[in-house]
């Protein structure tokens, strides 16, 4: 069975913080982008995983905040969700992975806050319904249910379902599909303004400003978390992030720290036309948003804050 790796050492060897994961292993091309560190089986569907976040990664915000950015959980489940299949469902390296839904939520009581260096993280990962090629017998899609712990605190939980497809059938899937940039895109709109969306650097805006819409625009086609290496489709991560920019416009810049985010994408979004995005809020707290590419819904999902004068 997938991930039945029968290991007493495995299962009793603390898990290590020292290294990263080798970084082909979760589709990174830079190692600073890398953020697991280790991960064992313990029977079954079961594993433990070490991820460390550090206070320098460039997704962390200026002005001494002490938390994180919430999209370092999602991060954290896609490295995962990347790794395990490659070291033990046999899939192939050359496969492609894709992100078909997926789900967080944060504890901001209990997630941790920073004072020197980084972040430990433990992950103990619950796989299951894992889908199987009858043609190869390869794991073709598995959805995978994460929980996270940091100073002996369990902090977030997430979940989500990926999708391995072999390159001749990505080459397939992907007949005709628009070209991707060769070069940065000038802007459709007024680029907002970074304190609006809740970052601290002006590369770190993914929407801009139309009278009629918001659109999901980044400001650095090769920003080092978002952009680590070439993609023919927007990255699933930079619609996260310009959802969550969109809804901290929305509200004036108040709400910018999700605790509940979900997402599900059953298209791909091109990088031509721009796609815009749109949020709906219920309340004072929760906001859906739709991901719009021409007249083509791409992805939608969900976030859910603090009532907006919690959020910091």
């Amino acid at each position: 069975m997938y991930g039945n790796v029968e290991s007493t050492e495995h299962a009793l060897r603390p898990l290590s913080w020292s290294r990263t994961v080798d970084r082909e292993s979760v589709h990174r091309s830079s190692v600073a982008e890398v953020l697991l560190t280790d991960a064992l089986p313990c029977g079954g569907l079961t594993f433990r995983v070490a991820a460390q976040w550090s206070r320098s990664h460039p997704s962390f915000p200026d002005g001494g905040a002490d938390r994180h950015h919430p999209l370092m959980v999602a991060e954290t489940l896609r490295q995962i969700g990347i790794h395990l299949p490659l070291k033990y469902f046999d899939v192939s390296p050359d496969a492609h992975f894709l992100i078909k839904d997926l789900y967080f939520a944060l504890d901001p009581d209990a997630e941790p806050r920073l004072a020197h260096g980084a972040t430990d993280v433990s992950c103990l990962v619950v796989a299951d319904d894992v889908r199987v090629a009858p043609d190869s017998g390869r794991a073709r899609g598995v959805r995978l249910r994460v929980w996270f712990w940091a100073d002996g605190r369990r902090f977030a939980r997430a979940s989500g379902r990926a999708r391995f497809v072999e390159r001749q059938d990505y080459a397939v899937l992907r007949a005709g599909r628009p070209p991707a940039p060769g070069a940065p895109m000038s802007s459709v709109g007024t680029r907002v303004c970074p304190e609006s969306v809740g970052v601290g650097r002006a590369r770190d805006v993914m929407v801009s400003a139309t009278p009629s819409a918001l659109h999901v625009d980044p400001a650095d086609p090769l920003h080092p978390f978002f952009f680590d290496h070439g993609s023919d489709h927007v990255p699933g991560m930079v619609l996260l992030e310009a959802a969550r920019q969109a809804a901290a416009w929305g509200s004036g810049g108040s709400a910018v720290r999700p605790l509940v985010v979900r997402l599900r994408a059953p298209r791909f979004t091109e990088f031509a036309p721009t796609a815009r995005v749109e949020c709906t809020w219920h309340g004072t707290a929760g906001v859906s948003f739709r991901v719009w590419q021409g007249e083509v819904r791409t992805a939608v999902g969900a976030m859910r804050f603090p009532r907006h004068a919690d959020n910091p």
